[in-house]
């Protein structure tokens, strides 16, 4: 796996800490040590699938699909990073 620059520069996790990890677990069968390792994979597959799906079908409330898609990805990305901030000071 790549190594994470923030960690080796700063000795902190980036939001994108576990990415890697999760992707495999993932393609591995195990779902739910994907889901513990990075919370924002399903949401973020959620997305990429609707993005793809996109460009050849024509969906109805495209653009709010997609920015509710973004929104929860990207708020699930920093809550699940925050906890993890959390409770590495703690």
């Amino acid at each position: 796996m790549l190594p994470c620059l923030n960690k080796q520069l700063f000795g902190l996790d980036c939001p994108g800490c576990g990415l890697q990890r999760s992707l495999y677990f993932l393609l591995h069968g195990e779902f739910m040590a994907a889901f513990k390792m990075y919370p924002a994979i399903y949401p973020m597959i959620l997305l990429l699938f609707f993005l793809g799906s996109s460009i050849f079908v024509k969906f109805r409330f495209a653009g709010i699909i997609k920015w509710s898609l973004i929104s929860l990805t990207v708020g699930t990305i920093l809550v699940s990073y925050f906890i993890k901030m959390n409770n590495l000071f703690n």
